[in-house]
């Protein structure tokens, strides 16, 4: 057992050696990992890095010398073939060409011009074809904050743990990572063994970090909440008759914004002398939360103080730079190949001042980097330049990607490498160019960074890997710094964002505009496509609004028409309601009367009767005896008995006609003439 423990470390060992020699990662903890996501097999592992199509289509340079521009740099395919036990042909050299790229194109195989000039055109080369990974979208919650993120399906469950302990700053040591539907999983857990879907919510848990919230007072609240929000600078340079419209957040010292703003107008803190302030900003320490100054805009003005002391510290504005160049005094050497002298190509002049770095270093905020860039930038190289976007490269894909068809653009990606002899010329000569400038501000969201720094150049690496995977990542890896800079042009697509073509320093401006049309054509037939299906999948759901909102109209009227019918029958049944009750009314009263009516009086009886007959209006008949001493009232009451009350209608005599119902209810049937008999008709009352 400890034998064959040994070899298979030696066997390790050796496979972790040809490994870092085929794909140049000298990290051995990284290449380790990526040996074991693939069971350290070593082909499978360098098709991973340096991704493969299973055939190698051969062509003779001379008819594809105008495919060029798709070949990657020849050593790492060499040494990928060489592992695999293949073959490899040696690639041709040619010149540039300036033919724009195919469709076929590699997205991520640059021009590589320092291929050897002696190699001939019989010489047969190939095509590296990329195999788009799987991509999985992760939308992490912590707290009150949601991270998105977007990983290959071979990266492990560690990786995402390390971005999110730089998005949130929570040490991966104290990161619990929840909502997996297989249950907790390691960190070294490959994220294609759990078999997860396109989109995935997961959420963190730091138990061993206790949440501030609630424990601070009301002030410190307030306070933290100012610190946290933007302000707006309206800053007007009144020399240069321009305004600026910076964004701060409240945690920005009054210092660091005139510092900000020498770097935009080149006058020195210092030199500074500005108008509108509020007159609690009187220490340049203050942050901008406690300054006083209006939220969420505040107008300023800046200009230069007039001072005849100025003229006599002709060298004081170098002391204004926080950072110098790193460029080698060789770099010198190269400059008379493009045909400028030292001065052009480094912006130096007479001056003896070392320039400022592109962009600071371990800067907190992006957007406060690219602006110290684009300040920079327009320094050294003047104002006619690509409008660089100032923001992170998440809101630059926004912006480009994702918006209406119509309104979408390419990125355009741009690396600057101060250390890199190309850069000064490729700046000023292509960057710098009108007819550049002017294609890229119409078609293209410029977004730029400095990779000068290591420091600024990992954070790029792992912006990349986030938003377009390990490929691009590695491919921006192998690029050395005399190759540098860099402008990668990137197509948003349906699943995920393609890289068109990766543009060197050692280029012209019509090789590098017809690389840009190149790019345009590609992605301006993707674009009517994507318009094509925008334009039908708004008229579908137009047409479902449409017949929404019919049979909203439908079911309104339907109701409206439902409720009138309620209300109808509610009404009737009111009505009936109250009917009945006046019906029971009349009812109880009647019986009322007839139960007070004296009785009736036999017809043998001695005193003095009276027989009356009363003929109601349907022709019936009533007939009864009565006292003749009886009261009017007593014959009313008898009337009413039957259903004829006295409101509703008259006792009449048939001749001579008389209403008895006008009499005194109190005179008996006697003196009414009721006696000894009567016949009586009712009629109602008009």
């Amino acid at each position: 057992m400890a034998s064959e423990s040994g070899e298979s470390n030696m066997d390790r060992e050796m496979i972790l050696a040809d490994f870092q020699a085929c794909t140049g990662i000298d990290n051995i903890a990284e290449a380790i990992t990526l040996l074991e996501l693939n069971n350290w097999d070593l082909v499978a592992a360098i098709n991973g890095v340096i991704p493969q199509e299973n055939g190698i289509l051969q062509s003779n340079f001379s008819s594809e010398a105008s495919q060029a521009g798709m070949f990657g740099p020849p050593s790492q395919s060499e040494a990928a073939d060489a592992a695999a036990g293949g073959a490899v042909p040696t690639p041709s050299s040619s010149s540039l060409s300036s033919s724009p790229p195919s469709s076929s194109t590699s997205a991520f195989c640059p021009v590589n011009s320092a291929s050897s000039a002696s190699s001939s055109s019989s010489s047969s080369s190939r095509q590296i074809v990329e195999r788009q990974p799987r991509m999985l979208n992760f939308r992490v919650e912590y707290r009150q904050r949601t991270v998105d993120l977007v990983l290959e399906e071979g990266s492990t469950v560690g990786e995402i743990k390390t971005i999110l302990e730089t998005e949130l700053a929570v040490p991966v040591s104290k990161m619990q990572l929840k909502g997996w539907k297989s249950g907790d999983v390691s960190d070294t857990t490959v994220m294609r063994s759990l078999h997860l879907p396109k989109n995935n919510s997961l959420y963190v848990l730091t138990p061993e970090i206790a949440s501030t919230a609630g424990t601070s007072t009301s002030k410190n609240s307030g306070l933290q909440e100012s610190l946290n929000q933007n302000f707006l600078l309206v800053i007007s340079h009144r020399e240069a008759q321009r305004d600026y419209s910076l964004n701060f957040p409240g945690s920005k010292t009054i210092q660091e914004v005139k510092r900000n703003v020498s770097d935009l107008t080149n006058i020195p803190v210092r030199h500074q002398q500005w108008d509108g302030w509020p007159a609690s900003a009187s220490d340049d320490s203050m942050t901008l939360a406690v300054s006083g100054i209006t939220f969420p805009c505040h107008h300023l003005s800046v200009c230069r103080r007039s001072s005849a002391a100025n003229s006599q510290e002709p060298t004081e504005e170098c002391a204004d730079v926080h950072m110098v160049s790193d460029s080698d005094a060789d770099d010198f050497e190269d400059a008379s190949e493009f045909g400028v002298d030292d001065s052009e190509m480094f912006g130096l002049g007479s001056s003896t001042c070392r320039k400022a770095p592109m962009m600071p270093e371990n800067s907190e905020n992006e957007a406060d980097a690219l602006l110290h860039f684009s300040a920079e930038f327009s320094s050294r190289y003047g104002e006619t330049h690509p409008m660089f976007f100032i923001g992170t490269l998440e809101a630059a894909s926004q912006e480009a990607f994702y918006g209406k068809a119509r309104d979408r653009k390419l990125l355009a990606i741009y690396l600057h490498n101060d250390d890199s002899v190309l850069s000064n010329v490729f700046c000023s000569q292509m960057m710098c160019a009108d007819s550049i400038v002017a294609y890229l501000s119409q078609n293209f969201i410029t977004w730029a960074w400095d990779v000068t720094k290591e420091a600024n150049k990992a954070r790029l690496l792992t912006m990349c890997t986030r938003h377009f995977g390990s490929v691009v990542t590695q491919t921006i890896r192998t690029y050395k710094t005399d190759q540098f800079p860099l402008l990668l042009i990137v197509m948003g697509k349906r699943t995920s964002n393609e890289v068109l073509n990766v543009i060197q320093g050692n280029t012209t401006v019509d090789e590098l505009m017809m690389r840009l049309m190149g790019a345009m054509e590609i992605f301006t037939a993707q674009q009517l496509e994507d318009i094509k299906d925008e334009d039908e999948r708004e008229i579908r759901e137009t047409v479902k609004r449409e017949q929404d909102e019919a049979y909203r109209v439908s079911l309104e009227a339907d109701r409206k028409k439902r409720e009138a019918q309620e209300k109808e029958e509610a009404e009737q049944n009111r009505l009936e309601r109250k009917r009945k009750e006046q019906e029971d009314e009349k009812e109880a009263i009647r019986l009322s009367l007839e139960h007070s009516l004296p009785i009736e009086p036999d017809e043998d009886s001695a005193e003095q009767i009276s027989k009356l007959r009363v003929r109601t209006p349907s022709g019936e008949f009533l007939e009864r005896r009565f006292l003749s001493s009886c009261k009017l009232q007593v014959l009313f009451d008898f009337v009413a008995s039957k259903g004829f009350p006295f409101e509703e209608f008259k006792l009449l005599t048939t001749f001579p006609r008389k209403n008895i119902t006008q009499l005194d209810p109190g005179a008996d049937l006697l003196e009414a003439k009721l006696f000894p008999q009567e016949t009586l008709f009712l009629e109602a009352k008009e």
